[in-house]
């Protein structure tokens, strides 16, 4: 996939444990672009919270800090991505359940929100990037110039989540899961800035009885059809 332009952007949104982030960094690899993970910017913002011990509620607190929260991303050696910190490595920590029960609403901050998406922006200008979230065809890449859109059920959800807890240690029964996920759903739907939607043009793709592989494979066929 060599004649994809230098400044094309790819927008996959959809909800948790769809597939974003794991399909998103496969087809930046394929096509050498920028790999933006968005909800890990997020979940380091509540991770950061944590970590200074600001209530996940204390909206201002939160956002007056945001001036001293630096975040990035490196490729690890085995083509993984580390999520950093202030330069510390929280790949780990940023996918606990605590952090994943309030990103949702530390994501839902005016202040938060703008602070993060200005700097999504500004990496994805003028680069090919593909950027994973919730509300990137909506609001952060807008002219993206191909849009997707992935769904799952939430059984199918959960036990994705499931495999990749226990891969990493974390011990949450499947149940809870499927609880946490039906209501992360509810909070990032109807939140009132920049909620989880698809937009009028973006593609829609059904993951529950597809690989990750099969997906890709999808998308990578649907950029072929915009050059």
């Amino acid at each position: 996939m060599n004649n994809i332009p230098e400044d094309f952007q790819i927008a996959i949104d959809g909800p948790a444990s769809s597939g974003k982030s794991t399909i998103a960094k496969l087809i930046a690899d394929d096509i050498n672009a920028i790999y933006i993970d968005t909800g890990a910017m997020y979940r380091a913002v509540t991770l950061y919270a944590k970590m200074h011990e600001i209530d996940y509620e204390d909206q201002k607190t939160i956002e007056d800090n945001l001036k001293d929260v630096q975040i990035n991303f490196q490729k690890t050696i085995d083509n993984d991505q580390k999520t950093l910190l202030n330069g510390g490595d929280v790949s780990f920590e940023i996918r606990t359940p605590e952090i994943t029960n309030n990103v949702s609403l530390v994501s839902s901050y005016a202040g938060v929100r703008e602070a993060m998406v200005a700097q999504q922006r500004e990496i994805a200008r003028g680069n090919r990037v593909v950027m994973d979230g919730r509300d990137i065809a909506s609001t952060v890449l807008p002219d993206a110039q191909l849009k997707i859109f992935l769904v799952a059920s939430v059984e199918e959800r959960a036990n994705r989540r499931f495999k990749e807890n226990t891969l990493k240690g974390i011990d949450t029964p499947l149940e809870t899961l499927m609880i946490e996920i039906a209501e992360r759903d509810r909070k990032d739907s109807t939140r009132e800035i920049s909620p989880l939607t698809k937009v009028d043009d973006a593609i829609e793709i059904d993951t529950s009885n597809m690989t990750i592989q099969e997906v890709v494979n999808k998308i990578e066929d649907l950029i072929q059809e915009k050059l």
